[in-house]
C-alpha cells in the first residue's frame, strides 16, 4: 500500500532534485574536476545523509527541530562554513585531463564525506525532513513500510538526478579544456551565494 498522496510526494521531490541546489553544483564541478566515477562516491554519501536525516526525524528527534529552532541555526553555519571550504577547495583543483591518466589526490572517502556533509548540513534537507516528509505518512497505520517506500523512493531518485548532473557536466569537458578554469571559478562563485543567501535568508 502506497502511503497518503505518495504521487504529490513525487512531484515536490521531482521539483526538488531539478533545482540546482548546492549539492547539484558540487556534484558538476567534481564531475568536471575529478570524473564521473568519483561522482558516484558523493551522491551516494549525498543519499546516506538523506536516510539519516530521515531516520532521525521519524523515529528519534520527532518534532525536536520545531521545539529547537537553534539547533537549526548550528547546522546552518556549519553548512555555512562547510560551503566556503568547498568554494576554495574546487577553486583551486584543476580540471582532469581527458588525454592522460591524472593522479587525483582526494580518496574516495573523501568525496563520500563531501557528499555526506554537503546534504547533511543543509538547512534546506533539515526543514524537509521534519517539516515535509512526515506530512506524508500516516502514523496510524504501518508507517514503517511508508517510511521504507517513501524515502527509498527519495534516495533512488536524489541519486539518479546527481548522477545525471554529473553525466551533463562531463559532457562539457571538452569545452571546460579550452577555458579550465571558467566553471571551477563560476561553481566556487555559486557556492559562495548560495552561503550567503543561506546566512542572509534563513531564520530559525
Amino acid at each position: 500500500m502506497l502511503p497518503p498522496d505518495f504521487f504529490l510526494f513525487l512531484q515536490i521531490i521531482f521539483f526538488l532534485f531539478i533545482t540546482p541546489g548546492t549539492p547539484r553544483v558540487v556534484i558538476i564541478s567534481y564531475s568536471i574536476n575529478y570524473g564521473m566515477k568519483k561522482c558516484i562516491w558523493s551522491a551516494t554519501g549525498d543519499v546516506i545523509a538523506n536516510f539519516v536525516q530521515a531516520t532521525l526525524v521519524i523515529f528519534v528527534i520527532g518534532s525536536f527541530f520545531l521545539d529547537h529552532p537553534k539547533v537549526l541555526n548550528i547546522f546552518k553555519w556549519a553548512g555555512i562554513i562547510y560551503l566556503l571550504y568547498l568554494a576554495y577547495d574546487i577553486y583551486k583543483s584543476r580540471p582532469k585531463n581527458i588525454s592522460k591518466s591524472n593522479n587525483i589526490s582526494k580518496s574516495n572517502f573523501s568525496f563520500l564525506k563531501d557528499g555526506f556533509l554537503v546534504a547533511g548540513t543543509s538547512p534546506k534537507a533539515w526543514m524537509f525532513f521534519p517539516f515535509i516528509f512526515p506530512q506524508f505518512i500516516d502514523f496510524n497505520s504501518n508507517y514503517i513500510i511508508q517510511f521504507i517506500i517513501l524515502i527509498s523512493t527519495y534516495m533512488i531518485l536524489d541519486f539518479l538526478s546527481l548522477i545525471g548532473y554529473a553525466l551533463l557536466a562531463n559532457k562539457l569537458i571538452i569545452w571546460i579544456k579550452v577555458k579550465p578554469k571558467v566553471i571551477n571559478t563560476i561553481s566556487a562563485c555559486v557556492l559562495i551565494v548560495i552561503a550567503g543567501l543561506i546566512a542572509i535568508t534563513q531564520k530559525y
